[in-house]
């Protein structure tokens, strides 16, 4: 695991065919155009929120950018390169240092589904936890219904570990929940890695 003050992202992250860089507040208005969607945050854990609310977060818990302790999650905006358009945003949450793991999750623009930005981005968060803070295991906690962002950590190797067979009570309703995982070592061996 580097030490804590090695533990430095430059930003923009450049993939194919998107930018994944700091939320800026400037990018709240077109966040609430999905975040304020009752279908786009179905799965995620908040309801669908107020250009206030989404304002606020990017004021305070979206806007670390670097990782300094355990605990720590960096919030990053994903824009398309070709038009700049914002299509939506991720998250790598760096759960234990020990245990040197942590956790991805992502919510994009239902404009934007099909066209494998989810899948793109998350490998670029692979890259970001795997390289640049020397994770052993990245999860990814995924609502059992939400098949189209099972099938993301899939296409990308994740395993399958556990299905918790309605574990939490979700948005007034029991949700049955899907773990993944991917080791370093099996990131590796697909040959993504550098």
């Amino acid at each position: 695991m580097p030490n804590q003050a090695e533990i430095v992202t430059e930003y923009p992250i450049h993939t194919e065919r998107l930018i994944l860089r700091p939320i800026a507040p400037s990018d709240a208005a077109a966040m609430h155009v999905y975040k304020s969607d009752p279908e786009a945050v179905r799965y995620v854990p908040y309801e669908p929120l107020e250009r206030a609310d989404i304002e606020q977060r990017i004021a305070t818990i979206w806007s670390t950018t670097q990782f300094t302790q355990e605990g720590d999650a960096v919030s990053l905006a994903v824009e398309e390169r070709a038009t700049g358009a914002l299509v939506g945003d991720v998250v790598l949450f760096w759960r234990s240092e020990t245990n040197r793991s942590g956790e991805v999750g992502y919510i994009f623009d239902p404009r934007a589904a099909g066209r494998g930005y989810a899948t793109e981005t998350v490998e670029a968060l692979l890259a970001l936890g795997f390289d640049g803070l020397g994770l052993h295991r990245i999860a990814a906690r995924i609502d059992e219904r939400n098949t189209a962002s099972a099938k993301v950590v899939e296409r990308l190797g994740f395993r399958r570990e556990a299905r918790l067979v309605e574990s939490e009570w979700f948005k007034g309703e029991w949700s049955t929940l899907l773990v993944y995982a991917l080791l370093e070592d099996e990131w590796r061996a697909r040959g993504v890695a550098g």
